[in-house]
């Protein structure tokens, strides 16, 4: 389906609700061209799944504030048959006892790549000096940690029983200062000072816009290093070797060729689907997952999609409705959710995926299906292997963690 705004003709594909379809209705006044994926739903100012277009400018809350947020997965030489429920479980264990989840490194391993290149990287210069040292303090500290909400480690088996490992998780709080601190600059405010969520669009030849883009993408080199450590780390626990590596952002800006013209495309919530590239895709605890490829040939609705994809299989539910109100300091609900544990525990076992940690504001049933979201994107993708969950690793239901997506 398309929407007319401003004269322009914007892609949306799948159901939404009025508040989600606004949001892009205010985005597309702003950008060039504009498009919802099927997963959508609300965000902050800009929704979640949507992928806008601007010339030579980028939208810092269209990024969002876990920048470079996405998805890596890891086919291992490792098949089902190697494996027993006493060993998947040992395993599940493993993993939730050496992968940090939350704001810091706290498990076991210690061995994350804390001395990587990026953080030699002249584009530390553009975070003020005062805030510099300290910063870079905490991304050491937090880089390969999965952090909580929607965040995960699972062990998957695909169609021929073959091991996937796979992980979701962003920049953690180093593309949350950026992002915050840059929100606060667009709005002429000093760095650090807390401000409403609004749209400012950054000329990538301005100081600010300049600075910006080349945090922005510090930021997506730090994700890409810690989404690999971790994938790596859960490989080495299950004994394989890594055959194939499938890594993408969902929560960037590129530089890209549109109609012939350079454009800055954000997704917020989005994969890149050109012909041919493939992505990883979760559902959620209780679903399939799949890795995905762009389609072959370029069509209409390609292009119209902005060459973009889903990221998941959307909330349906926000967190508060899942699991009610709690009281901040008693840790006690304040009003019941729709999502008591045994909901979440039933479909789990139904599925006989084991789980570690989690809770139930990030249950199944607080999602879509992703079959049915997948489908709404039409013939823009292709499902090249369809994941199924063995073990899933999450923070615990009370896991205290400031950056969650």
């Amino acid at each position: 389906m398309t929407r007319t705004r401003a004269g322009k003709e914007v892609a949306v594909f799948g159901q939404h609700d009025e508040q989600t379809l606004k949001q892009l209705d205010d985005v597309a006044s702003r950008a060039e061209r504009a498009a919802l994926m099927a997963d959508g739903h609300v965000g902050y100012v800009m929704p979640i799944g949507g992928v806008a277009a601007y010339h030579n400018a980028v939208s810092v809350v269209g990024v969002g504030f876990d920048i470079a947020c996405g998805n890596a997965a890891i086919r291992t030489d490792k098949s089902v048959r190697d494996f027993d429920q006493r060993a998947w479980n040992a395993i599940a264990d493993e993993i939730a006892g050496t992968v940090s989840f939350g704001i810091g490194r706290s498990n076991r391993a210690d061995d994350a790549p804390v001395d990587h290149p990026l953080f030699n990287d002249d584009a530390w210069d553009a975070v003020p000096t005062q805030e510099r040292t300290s910063l870079k303090t905490k991304a050491r500290a937090q880089l390969g940690t999965v952090g909580s909400g929607n965040h995960y480690v699972d062990v998957f088996a695909d169609e021929t029983g073959a091991v996937w490992v796979g992980v979701h998780f962003g920049s953690r709080g180093l593309g949350h200062t950026i992002a915050s601190g840059f929100l606060a600059l667009s709005q002429g405010k000093p760095w650090g000072e807390h401000v409403r969520e609004a749209e400012v669009l950054l000329d990538l030849d301005a100081p600010i816009g300049h600075d910006y883009w080349e945090l922005m993408n510090l930021a997506g080199r730090y994700a890409y290093a810690g989404r690999e450590w971790v994938t790596r780390k859960v490989v080495s626990i299950l004994g394989g070797r890594e055959l194939e590596l499938v890594h993408n952002h969902h929560n960037f800006a590129w530089k890209e060729t549109h109609g012939g013209e350079e454009l800055v495309v954000v997704r917020k919530g989005a994969t890149p689907a050109f012909p041919g590239q493939l992505s990883f895709v979760g559902g959620s605890m209780g679903d399939d997952s799949v890795i995905l490829r762009g389609a072959p040939g370029d069509t209409a609705e390609q292009r119209a999609a902005l060459y973009s994809t889903v990221h998941g299989a959307g909330r349906v539910m926000s967190r508060t409705e899942a699991r009610g109100k709690i009281n901040r300091k008693t840790g006690k609900a304040k009003t019941r959710g729709a999502i008591s544990r045994e909901m979440l525990e039933q479909w789990i076992g139904e599925k006989k995926v084991i789980l570690r940690g989690g809770g139930v504001d990030e249950a199944p049933q607080v999602y879509r299906r992703l079959g049915k979201v997948l489908a709404a994107q039409g013939p823009t993708i292709e499902v090249v292997h369809t994941l199924r969950p063995i073990a899933v690793v999450m923070a615990g239901e009370k896991e205290f963690d400031p950056y969650k997506d």
